[in-house]
């Protein structure tokens, strides 16, 4: 392999690159722009782009793009090409649409990623923890947006800033399940009122909370947390099986030569 092409392939040398270019989006984005800075973020794009296009012909398109973390690593260059005509075209830069595009620089840095120890292992856990999670995260959002309803039917007018159409009420309910918010939501709908309902409202307020918030939330962190260490759950429990297997094997041995003794001891 040629010594430029054994660069792209070499892994501590791309996140090399990647590092530098952290460092320098960094920087512009708190403002130091000079010479310096813009040949560096030019140069590490363009190792990112001469990168993507030696992989694409050493595995060709269809092999480049089957790999997950290479979907990861071209989609992020291509989305960081366009900030190259800022440098370019200065003129364009106040135009919206390419300072949205020169935003999109910092998904660059999405890179790093792939490069975290275990990633593997800790992405193929994510991956179980949602599946088995998943029909209990599709009952609460249910459950969010039927809540949601109800208090955008009851409370709209009397707060239309959380209730008052079907999104925002879906919003605040969010709030109310994640902690945020449980007490200025309530006071917003009770208001200056003075009744018995004032009492009834707040107390339903605190249910949800309770209910959806402190219960719903620890219900989703427990279970997916356990499955997030099922597979490691599940090698132990491999482990287990091989010993316990070869354990009864060497049982079924023992017993077997003991059988054979028993028959020698009774011919003599």
């Amino acid at each position: 392999m040629k010594p430029t092409k054994r660069f792209f392939f070499n892994e501590r040398a791309i996140l090399s690159v990647i590092v530098v270019n952290l460092v320098v989006i960094f920087l512009q984005e708190s403002g130091v722009e000079n010479s310096v800075m813009s040949i560096l973020d030019i140069m590490c794009t363009l190792v990112f782009t001469v990168e993507m296009l030696v992989k694409h012909r050493e595995f060709g398109l269809r092999g480049y793009w089957r790999d997950g973390w290479n979907i990861l690593d071209g989609t992020v260059t291509l989305l960081s090409l366009p900030s190259l005509l800022v440098y370019f075209l200065p003129g364009i830069y106040g135009m919206k649409i390419f300072s949205v595009l020169r935003a999109l620089r910092v998904f660059k840095s999405f890179r790093t990623v792939r490069h975290f120890p275990n990633i593997k292992e800790i992405w193929g856990g994510f991956k179980l923890a949602m599946r088995q999670s998943a029909g209990f995260l599709v009952g609460y959002v249910v459950v969010i947006v039927v809540v949601a309803m109800f208090n955008s039917a009851l409370f709209g007018r009397q707060a239309p800033e959380y209730f008052g159409t079907p999104l925002d009420s879906i919003y605040a309910v969010f709030q109310l399940f994640t902690v945020e918010g449980w007490y200025e939501i309530p006071n917003a709908v009770v208001g200056n009122m003075q009744s018995l309902w004032t009492h009834v409202i707040r107390a339903y307020f605190c249910l949800l909370l309770i209910g959806g918030g402190i219960i719903g939330m620890s219900l989703i962190n427990s279970i997916f947390v356990d499955a997030l260490a099922a597979d490691n759950n599940d090698e132990v429990k491999r482990q287990l099986d091989d010993i316990t297997q070869r354990m009864n094997e060497n049982q079924r041995q023992l017993e077997s030569r003991i059988e054979e003794l028993k028959k020698l001891l009774s011919e003599k």
